[in-house]
């Protein structure tokens, strides 16, 4: 089994951080297995920890007033989710239960703010991976309001290619289509036309099953934005000023 440590290296914003600091945070860590269906924290309560997915998925829902709700994202590995929440110690906007079975690392809200507030560059290094999650969010409006409910679908099917220069991909939906289809803002009708209308662009499915035909054709249709390179370290963007320290001793 990894150390906290090294999982903890793997995801966005912690990549980044010293190892002094690294390890003042992996020590406030401790490692939580979940089934599907968990419920980590619900709509409205207080942050007391953050979440770092290393294996599974994660659904973040939203409720409205009327008690109806629908699904704001699915977080896959390796990344935090809610960050802005816990370092502001603000209530959580979204609810999150687990559609696997997961394991993550838990990390005391308490801790996460006290590294940060006493380390300037830690705190700019959250602050990107927050970015990152912004970035992620904004996509999805932006889907949401200029494109057709096919290319969405589309856009998604590709994100599950793993290989870059794939021409040809064939893959098992890692999530229930009762569950894409409210990410993907589409009700179950609307999804399966989505689909439907894919095949003409090489879409095949069995099931939960997936086949890409032609990954170039089907990128050009749904407008896929290749992904951005990795954000360079913050010693890079903001000098020495911002250069990572160990936090500062507890007492």
């Amino acid at each position: 089994m990894q150390t906290i440590e090294t999982m903890l290296r793997k995801a966005p914003g912690f990549a980044q951080l010293d190892d002094a600091s690294l390890e003042y945070v992996a020590a406030a860590g401790e490692l939580q297995e979940a089934v599907s269906g968990d419920v980590l924290f619900r709509q409205g309560t207080l942050p007391e920890s953050l979440y770092v997915l290393f294996d599974g998925r994660v659904s973040l829902t939203g409720t409205s007033a009327d008690a109806s709700s629908t699904v704001i994202d699915i977080v896959e590995p390796a990344s935090s989710f809610v960050l802005a929440n816990v370092l502001t110690d603000e209530p959580y906007l979204m609810g999150a239960e687990t559609v696997s079975d997961s394991l993550m690392v838990r990390i005391g809200a308490e801790p996460m703010r006290q590294v940060v507030a006493a380390n300037p560059a830690v705190a700019m290094a959250m602050m990107r991976a927050m970015s990152a999650e912004l970035s992620s969010m904004t996509r999805q409006v932006v889907d949401l309001k200029v494109r057709i409910a096919a290319q969405r679908l589309g856009t998604y099917l590709l994100s599950q290619v793993k290989e870059p220069r794939a021409t040809v991909a064939q893959f098992r939906l890692p999530v229930s289509k009762g569950l894409l289809g409210p990410w993907l803002g589409c009700r179950a009708e609307n999804l399966s036309r989505a689909f439907g209308a894919l095949r003409g662009y090489g879409v095949e499915t069995h099931g939960s099953r997936v086949v890409l035909h032609d990954v170039a054709r089907l990128r050009a249709y749904a407008g896929a934005i290749e992904p951005a390179n990795e954000p360079a370290p913050v010693e890079k963007v903001f000098g020495d000023a911002f250069r990572l320290r160990p936090p500062r001793s507890r007492t």
